[in-house]
């Protein structure tokens, strides 16, 4: 099975075109009807158009792109039921992963956990949105390891991976980093207790104000 450790590698070229567009339509720098040219992308990127198709494809599986057959690909917005339904089952898995966190981490990986939430602490007050950002994966990565249950953690990578343009962008939201972090308190501080319902609770609920950030920060943009 892929863990997430596994998953953890380096950026492929494909990855970073695809977190790149993802950033664009999320900003409103490419608007809904944008056409997406692979032979455009690829020389704007410097890039060959493979990237650029598995970068399309991607973003395609999370509905920031409309592939339709000989029309090419152009930017859409996903319909809210379709991502309310996304959020919904990320909010169970990652409220699974943190419940089982709370009974299986071993001490290492909680004070791996613990060291790292300080650290966003920090990151948070200087106001540093691009290592934030950062460090928020690896804080959820951290919970879907310490589940130590290799096919959860396979699957909620790969519902993670569709909504990541969608978590990313929220932090854009006014005020987002200060309550990213005390919602992440409530989590860890749930783990720490060995409290599995109280960790599910706080996970499923940052996930909903998650969903709830980007709608506000999709309205503004």
């Amino acid at each position: 099975m892929l863990s997430a450790k596994a998953g953890r590698g380096r950026v492929t070229r494909a990855e970073s075109l695809r977190m790149q567009l993802a950033d664009e339509i999320t900003r409103g720098l490419l608007p809904p009807g944008t056409t997406l040219d692979e032979t455009a992308l690829a020389t704007r990127f410097g890039v060959s158009r493979t990237p650029v198709r598995e970068a399309l494809r991607e973003l395609t599986a999370s509905g920031l792109v409309d592939a339709r057959p000989h029309r090419g690909a152009v930017v859409a917005r996903p319909g809210v039921e379709r991502l309310q339904n996304m959020f919904d089952v990320m909010a169970e898995l990652e409220g699974l992963c943190a419940g089982l966190s709370a009974l299986q981490m071993t001490p290492a990986e909680r004070r791996a956990l613990v060291k790292l939430h300080d650290a966003m602490g920090e990151l948070m007050r200087q106001g540093d949105f691009n290592a934030y950002r950062e460090a928020n994966d690896q804080f959820h990565t951290t919970i879907y390891d310490g589940s130590h249950n290799d096919y959860l953690i396979e699957i909620t990578l790969g519902t993670r991976r569709r909504l990541s343009p969608f978590r990313r962008a929220q932090f854009r939201a006014l005020g987002r980093l200060g309550l990213s972090h005390t919602e992440h308190d409530r989590v860890v501080t749930a783990i720490l207790r060995g409290d599995r319902e109280g960790a599910i609770a706080a996970m499923r609920s940052h996930i909903a104000i998650v969903h709830d950030a980007y709608e506000q920060y999709a309205q503004s943009v």
